[in-house]
């Protein structure tokens, strides 16, 4: 078997994520030829097709999906490979690739800033997204380290909780329910209710909550974002549940109330979670250890 390269191997796996020689090409700052030349090459070394034309885009052979698989794993430990030599050149630099649920991003940021005063020299990727994303990249050994809620039962993992992540429902200060006390759960069954979308680990644990309450839960709407259902909530379309560290200042200015209801708050954990497998570099043991000792207070101040 003739010799294949990283490079080719990097330009077959952005094009396989972007679906489109064109798009792979923009990324990579090369021309559509060169793309395609990198593939023709690599399927030459294996005999094999890898992908094939669908109109203007492209999609996977059988063998692209179990090659593409097989090469993200290996990209993955040569990034393990450079960070563990790195550590052993300096022990205060090198760099952290950090996965994050939407819903930290409200804290996580300053936990970044006051990180890096006291390790200048590490750098930080932040990858941001929903819980069942964050999971895949996690899977795919993508990330180091990933900040969330509650720990996956399905992989094995190392998770270690550092903060408390209240858990409430909210509604507009005009809401019929705004000035009720102590309301009982059963009372939110006929209530409309904007929630995140599928794969948020807000959405499953909402859901979780309203099954052990025997509580239908109606949806009015689903969005991807805490930000846009704050919006509908303020505007009146129907209560919300959401972490209150994400709402700290709407409740404290009166834009929202937390609504009295029996059993919540709901008290959930953050996270800092990595594969069980996984050698952590130096960086990201001095990150994770930061979190572990130090962010609990920081986000108590901040949200």
């Amino acid at each position: 078997m003739r010799p294949y390269t990283l490079k080719q191997l990097q330009t077959f796996i952005e094009v396989a994520k972007q679906q489109s020689i064109s798009k792979a090409a923009e990324n990579l700052f090369v021309t559509q030829p060169a793309i395609s030349m990198q593939i023709k090459q690599l399927e030459e070394v294996f005999g094999l097709s890898l992908i094939e034309p669908i109109g203007r885009n492209i999609q996977l052979t059988v063998a692209g999906h179990e090659f593409l698989d097989r090469a993200m794993g290996a990209m993955a430990e040569l990034k393990d490979l450079e960070a563990a030599m790195a550590g052993h050149l300096n022990l205060g630099k090198g760099h952290i690739y950090l996965g994050i649920v939407s819903t930290t991003k409200y804290f996580v940021p300053m936990l970044l800033v006051e990180f890096q005063k006291i390790c200048p020299g590490i750098g930080i990727t932040l990858k941001i997204d929903n819980r069942e994303n964050i999971l895949q990249m996690l899977a795919r050994n993508e990330v180091d380290l990933v900040i969330m809620g509650r720990a996956p039962k399905d992989m094995d993992c190392i998770a270690t909780p550092f903060a408390t992540n209240p858990m409430g429902i909210v509604c507009g200060p005009k809401h019929p329910l705004s000035r009720r006390v102590q309301m009982p759960f059963e009372d939110l069954a006929n209530q409309n209710f904007v929630v995140r979308e599928q794969g948020s680990g807000t959405r499953q644990a909402m859901e979780r909550i309203f099954n052990e309450h025997n509580t239908p839960l109606q949806i009015a709407m689903e969005m991807p974002s805490n930000e846009t259902i704050k919006q509908a909530v303020m505007a009146g379309m129907g209560l919300g549940f959401l972490s209150l560290r994400t709402v700290r200042h709407e409740l404290t200015t009166g834009h929202m109330v937390r609504l009295d209801v029996q059993g919540l708050p709901h008290i959930g954990h953050w996270y800092i979670t990595h594969r069980t497998q996984k050698k952590l570099a130096p960086a990201a043991i001095a990150f994770k250890e930061f979190v572990i000792e130090q962010a609990k207070p920081m986000i108590e101040v901040w949200a």
